[in-house]
């Protein structure tokens, strides 16, 4: 299974697993002519898209996931907030139930994040494991067991995000929305050591901040912590993300 990077920053979001047979789309923030290109323009193998919550940059491009005929899922306050409850395209979901998307069995959970009801995923197949998912949020109050591959947003570190505020690149509000909506490194760190990580293979940083984070610090520091395959996930980038590193 192949872990395909579409976009991982507040410009737009969009991260692809795909074995070549089936594909599963998280988020929908990028062009959909990106994600068509991603498939080969084979779009019948994409069995279904996942949204975290409303923001445009992961959801930006919804209407061309719709257009396409690619069943959506999200919670019931995303939909709302995106004025698609009575949309039959959509099948909106509950914190902690498990449901299908072709071989992925999926389960929804609460994160912390300024939007209407927004989740992190668990997503597990045969080939991968179980894969977290966790964006937008500046805590995770669960821990999990078995997992086999981690992608967890590190936004910011909290000196490069008050030295900016200090030096006026960044306004005092946003860097206060920033604490109290996204993930940073320090708490990144301490997520990671409260969870097994046994089984782990990879840990994907994604949704760094352009100008509060340092993505070679970041991943060296992740990596010392960890012992793990650290990637940051950048534009384009594709990683394999087995269920075992061979």
């Amino acid at each position: 299974m192949e872990l395909k990077i579409l976009g991982s920053s507040s410009a737009g979001n969009a991260y692809l697993f795909d074995n070549g047979k089936e594909a599963l789309l998280v988020e929908c923030g990028v062009s959909f002519k990106e994600i068509q290109k991603a498939v080969a323009f084979d779009i019948r193998r994409i069995k279904g898209c996942i949204v975290s919550h409303e923001h445009g940059d992961h959801t930006r491009h919804l209407k061309g996931v719709m257009a396409a005929r690619i069943p959506i899922y999200m919670s019931e306050g995303t939909a709302k907030a995106l004025k698609e409850e009575n949309n039959p395209q959509i099948t909106t979901i509950k914190r902690l139930n498990v449901f299908n998307i072709g071989g992925f069995k999926i389960q929804g959970f609460d994160v912390q994040h300024d939007a209407a009801e927004p989740m992190g995923y668990l997503l597990q197949h045969k080939e991968t494991g179980v894969t977290l998912f966790a964006t937008d949020t500046y805590y995770l109050k669960y821990r999990f067991e078995g997992l086999s591959n981690i992608l967890i947003e590190c936004n910011y570190r909290k000196d490069i995000l008050d030295e900016n505020t200090r030096l006026g690149i960044i306004a005092k509000p946003q860097r206060d929305r920033t604490i109290k909506s996204h993930l940073s490194y320090e708490t990144c760190k301490e997520i990671l050591q409260a969870n097994d990580l046994k089984k782990v293979n990879n840990i994907v940083l994604i949704h760094l901040s352009a100008a509060n984070s340092n993505a070679e610090e970041f991943k060296k520091g992740i990596k010392e912590l960890t012992g793990k395959n650290v990637c940051v996930a950048d534009k384009g980038v594709t990683i394999d993300i087995n269920k075992t590193p061979f």
